[in-house]
């Protein structure tokens, strides 16, 4: 073999360069793409950023460092829960991190398709999920772009635009008494509107409970939204 030192130098890397190696599992020479290695660091989370996860979405059969929870081709317009593994795809445990996330923002964007995202608002993180070893989100979706799809990867961040909440929405369904827990973003005391599945405006008997903490309690049993300015 040549020495290193005589070939040409390629200055412009691209997808399909490649260099040889050893496998790890059998000791074998293989060659490896550069768009492969590319691939490697990105699922694995090799190099780190800041406030950021990474998960596949399955709509059957997920495990470990996948999500789910709507069908393929979902508009992200149209997404209120997924359930999510409580280990992204570099095997760290997210449970604690994305707890505190809970009244925060988030963004969930297809890798290498930054114009493919949603854009949400946590409002709770529950366990236990659909599938074993995952949480349940309850989003409320704050703007986006494209749709959702089978077998891709999405990186998922902590991600905030100043004054992007103005309103915050809570669905309840057949209750007398409703228990909001809101962030505090709106003021202490934030103005109340319910309206039905007919939007039609009713009315209940309000209650500041605390600062993040209110109650709606109606005559008689009760389904629609909370609107919260």
């Amino acid at each position: 073999m040549a020495r290193i030192s005589s070939y040409q130098r390629d200055l412009e890397v691209q997808d399909q360069d490649a260099w040889i190696g050893t496998e790890a599992s059998k000791r074998l020479t293989r060659n490896f793409t550069a768009e492969a290695v590319a691939e490697y660091l990105n699922i694995k989370g090799k190099i780190s950023i800041s406030a950021q996860m990474i998960f596949k979405f399955e709509v059957s059969n997920p495990t470990t460092g996948d999500f789910t929870g709507v069908v393929d081709g979902t508009p992200f317009s149209n997404i209120t829960t997924l359930d999510v593994s409580i280990k992204d795809k570099s095997d760290q445990n997210v449970v604690e991190f994305v707890d505190y996330l809970i009244g925060k923002q988030i963004l969930i964007n297809e890798q290498n398709a930054i114009s493919s995202f949603g854009h949400y608002k946590i409002l709770t993180y529950t366990s236990p999920g659909s599938f074993t070893n995952s949480y349940t989100l309850t989003l409320l979706y704050l703007g986006g772009n494209g749709t959702i799809s089978d077998s891709i990867y999405y990186d998922i961040a902590a991600f905030s635009l100043p004054g992007a909440i103005s309103t915050e929405v809570i669905p309840f369904n057949n209750v007398t008494i409703v228990t909001v827990n809101h962030t505090g973003d709106l003021g202490t005391f934030p103005s109340v509107t319910v309206v039905n599945p007919n939007n039609i405006v009713v009315f209940g008997e309000v209650e500041y409970i605390t600062t993040t903490q209110l109650t709606i309690t109606f005559s008689s049993a009760t389904t629609g939204n909370v609107y919260l300015n």
